[in-house]
């Protein structure tokens, strides 16, 4: 890994998801920690997110937001060369009565987002051959006011300028700097090398406190 950078040289933002209510030992720890490190400075925002514990990977699953944070994180992963598989996990149901199958996602206990300037620089834990660089190293970091630093992998490429968005392929606007598709929704940036990056972060309305989701509808 190569040097933590300072988190008082950028303004750094922490998502965190958690399986509501199960804030018990080691999960509630690590949720004080993060809070500490709010309080203390070396985060400057906290966002508290909950999620079942399995969601149907459907169009018509109630959680959308839940899959739209998995592909997130998951790309993020297959850009920086890591795994985040697991912690979360990809299962097949059958039901006795019906015959139905679903595909079902499961979620980890606890999963962390580390943005530096609305850019998403990790997400813990995640692996990479026999390395694992887990949650409480991350907040570790977090807490000396560092950022922590993913492992490097075999990143993967998402594209360059001279092409279009590397999401989907289509046309990309430049607005000033930051690049977005209207087909699929993309945000990124350039790197210096001319390369696209992803900037997606969460939208920070959402309530800062945890809350159980919503049943689905019958």
């Amino acid at each position: 890994m190569t040097a933590p950078t300072s988190t008082t040289e950028t303004e750094v933002t922490a998502v965190c998801h958690v399986r509501a209510p199960l804030l018990l030992e080691p999960v509630d720890r690590q949720v004080e920690t993060l809070q500490a490190c709010e309080s203390e400075g070396t985060v400057d925002d906290l966002l508290l997110r909950s999620w079942p514990k399995e969601v149907s990977l459907s169009e018509s699953t109630p959680h959308q937001e839940v899959l739209e944070t998995y592909d997130r994180l998951t790309g993020w992963a297959e850009r920086q060369g890591v795994s985040v598989e697991p912690p979360f996990r990809e299962r097949t149901t059958t039901s006795q009565v019906t015959g139905e199958t679903k595909e079902l996602l499961v979620t980890p206990l606890l999963c962390l987002e580390v943005y530096a300037d609305d850019e998403l620089v990790g997400v813990f834990p995640h692996s990479a051959a026999d390395e694992t660089y887990t949650t409480d190293e991350a907040i570790a970091s977090l807490r000396t006011g560092d950022l922590p630093t993913p492992i490097e992998g075999d990143a993967h490429v998402e594209g360059t300028t001279s092409g279009g968005c590397p999401a989907c392929d289509g046309s990309v606007v430049d607005g000033q700097g930051l690049y977005a598709c209207p087909d699929c929704g993309w945000v990124g940036t350039v790197s210096e090398t001319g390369q696209y990056v992803s900037h997606s972060k969460p939208d920070e309305s959402s309530a800062r406190r945890i809350a159980t989701p919503e049943a689905p509808t019958q």
